[in-house]
């Protein structure tokens, strides 16, 4: 068998290991899928219906969140994914991997798999389920085949932009709680100052920057874009949002393998 076979055989038996895992544990995936489709619900109807006049889609802050859910969505799934790393490690399992003939990146990369597809799957699925939600209106402003591409490729992307994040965090943590604790001070500030619950464009100009320097926004900004048109969507353009999140989940990612976390 020729190394790129090899390779390969690797990668795919590690996706299967942690896809596996991830569908067993029926809590994980429950509440996984359930949590931001509730906050959809809840958060989106509570103030389109409960704080009148909204300045955000005449009222319909429903739709408006949805870009935002998805990106939480694969945020929250994807990092914390990348968890099992320290998982595998505590239980020793990390050990027989890398007794193998396989390189540290090999397996790191094959790790990172599952995270990205575990991420982008239920990102996909709250965008089906809002997209068979009638309350919801999404008009696809490209037309749905190139509309739910766009949408599809900025899940993927940031689904790789954000293992890799998790991998360079997990590369300087020794321990799973305090990879944890500073996942959750770095994951709240960059979903809140996104744009994901607030039009970017009714904020003040110095959040406005600290937006800008948020790789989440640009992502909020392409779904923005993809699934609706109208009511200030989209603030700050494809082009851009397309070339800053491919930079950025290259830099991170490819950073990620070459710094491996710690082994021990």
């Amino acid at each position: 068998m020729s190394a790129a076979a090899l390779t390969l055989t690797a990668w795919s038996a590690l996706l299967t290991r942690d896809l596996r895992a991830f569908i067993r544990s029926r809590s994980q995936l429950g509440s996984s899928l359930i949590f931001p489709l509730m906050l959809l619900a809840g958060v989106g109807v509570g103030v389109s219906e409960g704080l009148e006049p909204t300045k955000v889609r005449d009222g319909d802050y429903v739709t408006f969140l949805v870009p935002g859910i998805i990106v939480m969505t694969a945020l929250f799934s994807s990092t914390f994914s990348s968890a099992s790393f320290y998982q595998d490690r505590d239980s020793g399992m990390l050990k027989i991997f890398l007794v193998s003939p396989h390189s540290p990146a090999t397996i790191m990369l094959g790790k990172s798999l599952g995270a990205i597809t575990i991420g982008t799957v239920q990102a996909l699925v709250v965008l089906a389920v809002a997209s068979a939600v009638p309350a919801i209106d999404l008009v696809w402003q490209y037309g749905v085949p190139t509309s739910l591409l766009l949408a599809v490729g900025t899940i993927v992307v940031l689904n790789v932009l954000l293992s890799g994040l998790a991998q360079v965090l997990a590369s300087r943590i020794r321990t799973m709680q305090g990879f944890h604790l500073v996942m959750n001070l770095v994951l709240f500030p960059l979903l809140f100052f996104s744009g994901a619950f607030f039009p970017l464009a009714d904020l003040p100009a110095w959040l406005r920057g600290l937006a800008l320097a948020n790789p989440l926004t640009y992502a909020v900004d392409l779904l923005q874009l993809a699934l609706y048109a109208d009511g200030g969507a989209g603030y700050i353009g494809v082009g851009i949002d397309i070339a800053v999140l491919i930079a950025l989940a290259v830099a991170l990612f490819g950073w990620s393998m070459r710094h491996h976390p710690v082994m021990e």
